[in-house]
């Protein structure tokens, strides 16, 4: 509950409130959404660990915009935000995906930097060709995750929760992770 009274103008916010957490992380509230607890549960469990994945993904497109270098910059800076937004878009869906079945979305940074399995990268400007590898990297874990967790929610007739790991999640990184791959390329010089 509150500590601060009202004010007697009754327009001051009351601030500084701190209250009781009305539900913990890692549990599924009952909605009627037609699934078992044990099918939200195990949803909400993998959802959580792609969205802690994309998020990293999302930060990761963020940096690599801002420090790109060298002569396809331009080129570069344009598709890694480009890209950055529609993880942005993935990262939403997926944690609302996660409250319409009843759990609760990871979303403070911290938490997130707990569950991810995406490597930390260095602070610093990494050459172009490892950013990009980095960002493949990252990709593929999630997509490998993603495969699996379409495998296992299909066993526990979650199709909402596949509709969206493979509408989104997959059919996107599979094609964010061919336009990155294509730059890593090495093509042979024409000669006249």
């Amino acid at each position: 509950m509150t500590t601060n009274p009202p004010s007697a103008h009754g327009s001051q916010p009351w601030l500084h409130q701190k209250g009781e957490v009305i539900q913990e992380f890692g549990t599924v509230k009952q909605f009627p959404v037609a699934l078992s607890y044990e099918a939200r549960m195990y949803s909400c469990q993998r959802l959580n660990k792609v969205l802690a994945n994309t998020q990293i993904l999302y930060g990761l497109y963020k940096k690599h915009h801002w420090l790109m270098r060298g002569a396809t910059f331009y080129q570069l800076h344009l598709v890694l935000d480009k890209h950055a937004g529609e993880q942005l878009e993935i990262i939403d869906t997926i944690a609302e995906r996660v409250q319409s079945l009843g759990g609760v979305a990871v979303g403070d940074p911290r938490h997130v930097a707990e569950i991810t399995s995406i490597p930390r990268p260095p602070d610093g400007v990494e050459e172009v060709p490892a950013m990009l590898s980095r960002l493949l990297e990252a990709h593929e874990t999630i997509l490998i995750d993603a495969h699996d967790a379409t495998a296992r929610t299909a066993e526990c007739g979650d199709d909402g929760t596949i509709d969206l790991l493979v509408s989104q999640v997959i059919r996107t990184g599979e094609r964010q992770a061919w336009f990155l791959a294509e730059h890593l390329v090495d093509t042979p010089l024409v000669r006249a």
